[in-house]
């Protein structure tokens, strides 16, 4: 007997005393689905009112299925009971989302900021302190307090 997979139409040959009156599942080797066969005889009415249903002819012409909207506020109620309120009447409208930094963004750069001024300030600081000598006492002591503030980032990792 020879019996074809409804899903990848390919075609297999199985005994005929293996598939019985009332029918026997079987699994296609090739895509995996699994259906119940029927004898010859059987199967050919099923697959006759199958094609029926599954094409309705018009003028001689073949219509295939239209494709349901998943989204439509009526059928996600139908299928899911779930109901849509207020955004249903404007599908099309698309939500003005601003976009911006986020928090981490801010972090990254502050930290490149800060890493940029004070390599400028390093390799300024010998002129600056040679124009202005008033501020030698406090770059040293900025660079005293970024010097304990890595000491006291290194004890907390460690």
């Amino acid at each position: 007997m020879l019996i074809s997979c409804n899903s990848c139409q390919k075609k297999f040959i199985v005994p005929d005393n293996a598939i019985t009156e009332s029918g026997r599942l079987v699994q296609c080797g090739s895509c995996g689905i699994k259906w119940t066969q029927y004898p010859v005889k059987i199967s050919k009415l099923k697959e006759e009112k199958t094609e029926k249903n599954k094409f309705k002819k018009t003028n001689g012409i073949k219509k295939s299925k239209q494709k349901k909207n998943l989204y439509t506020a009526e059928y996600l109620k139908k299928k899911h009971g779930l109901i849509i309120e207020n955004n249903v009447s404007q599908p099309n409208k698309t939500l003005n989302k601003k976009t911006g930094f986020g928090f981490y963004s801010y972090l990254v750069f502050l930290f490149v900021f800060l890493i940029t001024l004070f390599g400028v300030l390093e390799l300024t600081k010998e002129i600056i302190i040679l124009k202005y000598p008033f501020l030698e006492t406090y770059i040293n002591y900025l660079y005293e307090v970024i010097e304990i503030i890595k000491l006291s980032i290194i004890e907390f990792i460690y």
